[in-house]
């Protein structure tokens, strides 16, 4: 037997699984509630019930989105136990899942435009900002960047990140030699922030 909760979890599962779909495939913009309802067999009472309006429903899919490729970066990080490997496996991961196309859309397009450059923010900070931060905090203790200004090479970075999958993955959907070329300059980057030696 189904209970209420599980049948709500379930409806929530289907208008999310439906609603990133299109989202990722007509982008914000270009997705009309009634089509998403009419998909799911359900009411746009029954929808609004679940998530109120479509800019949050469109929150929680990329709050979605944005767990999904934290968790990319969190295992690609982990695989080795070098620092400077492991960033930039973190970092090639962030690329990689960031240079699909609805990924790209949803994250890094119409996420800032629809939610708002501070809620946005909000959520990147606690995904992928966070990992990026605790990885450069890593670096410095390893003694491979200075233990200065972290913060700003954290930001820094992640601004580079973003900005090449937005520009990349619309020049080169597969954007293997683009990814290559990034994570070979940043590697370059980071060694220009080696500590002096007389630290």
């Amino acid at each position: 037997m189904v209970t209420k909760a599980r049948q709500r979890e379930q409806t929530r599962a289907l208008i999310l699984g439906l609603a990133e779909r299109a989202f990722a495939e007509r982008g914000y913009a270009g997705v009309a509630l009634e089509d998403l309802v009419a998909d799911a067999g359900l009411t746009r009472g029954a929808l609004y019930h679940h998530f109120g309006s479509k800019a949050a429903l469109f929150g929680a899919v990329l709050e979605h989105a944005q767990g999904e490729v934290a968790r990319a970066v969190e295992l690609a990080a982990g695989a080795d136990a070098d620092p400077l490997t492991s960033f930039l496996a973190g970092c090639r991961a962030f690329l990689e899942a960031s240079f699909a196309p609805g990924v790209r859309r949803i994250l890094l397009v119409d996420g800032p435009a629809v939610l708002g450059w501070d809620d946005w923010r909000a959520g990147d900070l606690e995904s992928s900002a966070r990992l990026l931060d605790e990885g450069v905090a890593e670096l410095a203790a390893a003694g491979i960047i200075a233990p200065e200004r972290l913060r700003t090479v954290a930001t820094m970075i992640s601004g580079a990140l973003n900005e090449v999958a937005v520009a990349g993955a619309a020049a080169s959907p597969d954007g293997t030699a683009e990814i290559d070329a990034a994570i070979e300059t940043l590697a370059r980057m980071i060694a220009g922030l080696a500590p002096d030696d007389g630290e």
